[in-house]
């Protein structure tokens, strides 16, 4: 079934998302700025988190002009409290120290982590080893109250900013060890045009598809596109 969003042109949502705020915890940058532009305009209620909750509210406003949904900004902290799913978008430098920090927060929430440890030199992009296994599971043994889900690993952020994309033409491979939880972030998947959420595994397969990012950049670099995956006969 499906709730209505009263916004013309807009489909309707799907139950599991009904009443549902996301917030973005690095909302400011490119890949937490563009799913914040692509949740708000499906009719999604938006929180943008950041460091500087008047940086957050700037950009909120901005997409909330842009979109004509609902946007708002704060902090990191702020954000993840007032959010019932919360995406994780922030730089991996950054991952482990500011969700040790929002523990209390992020308890009892669905958490979905899009964080790639890459690397960069003169050769290009490449993956990081994690000791944890993935961004994903550092998430998780981070956020023992929360349901880790890892999710838009590989989905280009110049394509969810540019508002004359209509169709990003693209699968999000969807990792979890709650089955509740995926069908939830597949659902969430699906308010973004031409996106599909498949589900890609337990959490503990995460690593590969995070470095797989590391050869969707090396694709773009050589074809200057903005690559992104497909799984066939699903």
């Amino acid at each position: 079934m499906t709730t209505p969003t009263g916004a013309p042109g807009v489909p309707a949502l799907p139950d599991s998302l009904a009443s549902t705020t996301v917030a973005v915890l690095g909302g400011t940058g490119p890949q937490g700025r563009g799913l914040a532009r692509r949740f708000a305009a499906a009719g999604l209620p938006v929180v943008l988190g950041s460091r500087s909750a008047e940086r957050a509210q700037e950009t909120a406003a901005t997409l909330a002009e842009a979109t004509g949904g609902q946007v708002s900004g704060a902090d990191n902290a702020d954000a993840a409290a007032a959010g019932d799913v919360v995406v994780v978008a922030v730089p991996w430098d950054g991952h482990a120290e500011l969700l040790a920090a929002l523990a209390p927060q992020l308890a009892g929430k669905v958490v979905v982590d899009c964080v790639n440890p890459l690397g960069f030199d003169k050769q290009g992009a490449y993956a990081l080893p994690v000791e944890e296994g993935s961004a994903a599971q550092q998430a998780q043994g981070l956020l023992p109250d929360a349901t880790v889900v890892g999710a838009f690993h590989n989905v280009s952020a110049v394509l969810l900013e540019d508002p004359e994309v209509d169709d990003l033409g693209t699968d999000v491979l969807v990792l979890g060890d709650v089955r509740e939880a995926t069908d939830l972030v597949q659902d969430l998947c699906g308010t973004i045009p031409g996106v599909r959420g498949v589900y890609g595994g337990r959490l503990r397969n995460a690593h590969q598809v995070e470095a797989l990012t590391a050869n969707l950049i090396s694709v773009n670099r050589r074809y200057k596109a903005h690559a992104g995956i497909r799984v066939t006969d699903v």
